[in-house]
């Protein structure tokens, strides 16, 4: 599917309605509150169920809650997220589609929080982890200070499988400890770092191998398989690129709900329904408010599991 497919098949608000509708309710639609089929459509957007005397839409409860933007606009704006590999500014979107700079923030991140709550299985085969700093030069204060002073970013990615893109708020074997129980299955057939010291500790019983970064070691040949965090620090790669050539900044608060959004698309690169399964996600996922979304902390993300 191209932007001129997307453009051409829903090319009215209507249209969009009818596709989200099938997407939420496949077997027909049915009541948020007591969940029957017996509903009178009062237009073209409620519904009206009898049993609990209540309107609603295919939109309401859903990420799309109460928004006062065209669909079309959403979708065009969901398709591009989803298309461009190194994801789209919230400015770039606000100029290709006509809308305002706050209106094309908001949106994107309501996409964002509606594709974190996909669900995650545990990475196995053999897994590498790594971690990254991010955040800008800071000068004058000494090298360890400026990178105390950035963001952890903890990256785990199954080799021909998918990734992981975690926040942390250190690197203390203790954290890392608890994303690889979380994630990294007991069975996985061997997990790959460097040679940081926290992980001796935080893998446990989990089979281990290290490459030497230190010692200019980046790649070791063994019988049986290749020792190096490539496939992981090629997956910071493309999130640096992102940060430096399309976000260009983004803060720590938020720093999170970039991470779901590059981790969900980059596990579903291949997927040739990659459009239709982020409209599913948002069709089902819990409203954000504007308020949520610039509260601090967001409760809206944070209850969302890691």
């Amino acid at each position: 599917m191209t932007i001129i497919d997307v453009c051409g098949t829903f090319s009215s608000d209507e249209k969009c309605r009818e596709f989200l509708e099938r997407l939420r309710w496949p077997e027909g639609p049915q009541c948020t509150r007591c969940k029957t089929r017996e509903l009178a459509r009062l237009n073209a957007k409620l519904l009206y169920c009898k049993e609990c005397d209540y309107q609603f839409s295919v939109l309401s409860g859903t990420i799309f809650h109460d928004t006062h933007l065209s669909l079309i606009k959403w979708f065009a704006t969901t398709f591009l997220l989803c298309e461009a590999k190194k994801s789209i500014s919230a400015h770039q979107i606000h100029r290709t589609l006509g809308m305002s700079y706050k209106t094309a923030w908001y949106l994107c991140h309501r996409i964002r929080k509606a594709v974190s709550t996909a669900e995650r299985t545990m990475l196995s085969g053999t897994v590498e982890m790594d971690e990254t700093f991010i955040g800008g030069v800071k000068r004058g204060i000494g090298q360890r200070r400026a990178k105390e002073a950035k963001e952890i970013v903890i990256g785990i990615r199954q080799r021909g499988g998918d990734l992981r893109f975690f926040h942390a708020d250190d690197v203390k074997s203790g954290t890392l400890a608890k994303y690889i129980k979380e994630n990294i299955s007991t069975d996985v057939d061997l997990l790959v770092t460097d040679d940081f010291n926290a992980y001796q500790k935080a893998v446990g019983q989990v089979k281990h191998e290290t490459v030497n970064h230190t010692g200019k070691e980046y790649v070791r040949y063994t019988p049986d398989v290749t020792i190096h965090t490539n496939t992981a620090e090629s997956a910071f790669s493309l999130l640096n690129r992102a940060i430096v050539g399309s976000w260009h900044k983004i803060s720590a608060k938020h720093l999170p709900k970039y991470l779901a959004e590059m981790e969900f698309r980059f596990n579903r690169r291949k997927n040739p329904n990659l459009f239709v399964d982020t409209l599913r996600h948002m069709i089902t996922a819990d409203p954000l408010t504007f308020e949520n979304l610039t509260a601090e902390p967001d409760p809206e993300f944070d209850k969302v599991p890691a």
